[in-house]
């Protein structure tokens, strides 16, 4: 059967316009003869996410970003079509997170398969959507209060200064100048003071030297004692004079209850009346051997003074 040249000439047509459809849609990475699966997902913000950047699962790159426009309904979130052209199933309730490449920028979604008993994912359903924390935010969620605490410091030390600037007028500034010079005046005074201890002591070191030496001797010699002290009976000698303190105690005790002569002396009121009386005769008769000493003239002679009995002169007087 012979081809007729307006047939090649529609088959070459229809053949070059499905490759020009195929190369196209390969280019823009789909492929029209493999069984991929298209998911959507929404998003408030995608930047640095870009069509066919990789889409990943556990790691492995099971697709690419297919396409990136706006939903149309005119709440400015975001409509990211993924590509995915791997055969692994996961439930519909999986999650599209929306995560940083690296520290230079770029953004990548992967999917975090989730395994429950909903039905599995199929072509055209929506993903939750999901954004993982960059390096970049994590950093400025620690900077931004570290910041405002930074501003807080500076504004209190901007206050300080103003309040040291009112404070330090000149007459405080030319106080604190002579209090500078005063200081530096007692500074010197001190080193030409301690300049003349070391001369003291430069001068005196021998003297200085036989005192630490006789103070070293009189510390063996108290160190001596002291070890003598302490090898002296000394609990014998405190148990004598505890012993000794009791006695007296009882001694007194006795004279307080009248015992004993000395307590008879204290308490008897008869003996004490006697003595009294006693003396006062003691007196008298001194008195009377001041006065007439010739009565008593035998009495206090040594020899032998025969009696002889008073004038009547004489004991008149």
């Amino acid at each position: 059967m012979k081809i007729s040249r307006e047939v090649k000439t529609a088959v070459l047509v229809i053949s070059g316009i499905l490759l020009f459809v195929f190369l196209f849609n390969y280019l823009k990475g789909e492929n029209i003869l493999d069984s991929s699966r298209t998911y959507y997902v929404l998003y408030d913000n995608v930047e640095g996410l870009a069509p066919s950047t990789p889409v990943t699962i556990n790691g492995m790159n099971v697709g690419k970003v297919k396409n990136i426009s706006f939903k149309g309904d005119g709440s400015g979130k975001l409509l990211v079509s993924l590509l995915v052209d791997n055969d692994f199933q996961f439930s519909k309730n999986s999650k599209a997170e929306l995560y940083d490449l690296g520290l230079i920028g770029g953004k990548a979604v992967a999917i975090i398969p989730a395994f429950d008993k909903d039905a599995n994912a199929v072509t055209g359903d929506y993903l939750e959507a999901r954004v993982k924390a960059g390096l970049t935010e994590l950093v400025n969620q620690r900077l931004t209060p570290l910041q405002e605490k930074i501003e807080v410091v500076m504004e209190e030390a901007d206050s300080l200064l103003v309040n040291v600037n009112e404070i330090l007028d000149t007459e405080t500034k030319n106080n604190i100048k002579e209090g500078i010079a005063e200081l530096n005046a007692t500074i010197k005074s001190f080193k030409n003071t301690s300049l003349s201890i070391n001369r003291l002591v430069d001068t005196n070191q021998e003297s200085i030297t036989a005192t630490l030496s006789n103070f070293e001797k009189t510390s063996e010699s108290f160190s001596k004692l002291s070890d003598s002290l302490a090898n002296a009976n000394l609990a014998g000698t405190i148990k004598d004079l505890q012993s000794t303190i009791k006695s007296f105690d009882a001694v007194m005790a006795g004279i307080n209850n009248g015992e004993g002569s000395i307590g008879k002396l204290l308490k008897d009121d008869a003996l004490y009346d006697n003595l009294e009386a006693a003396s006062k005769e003691m007196e008298e008769l001194l008195r009377d051997i001041k006065l007439h000493p010739a009565r008593y003239r035998r009495i206090l002679s040594k020899k032998e003074i025969p009696y002889k009995s008073p004038t009547e002169e004489e004991l008149k007087n």
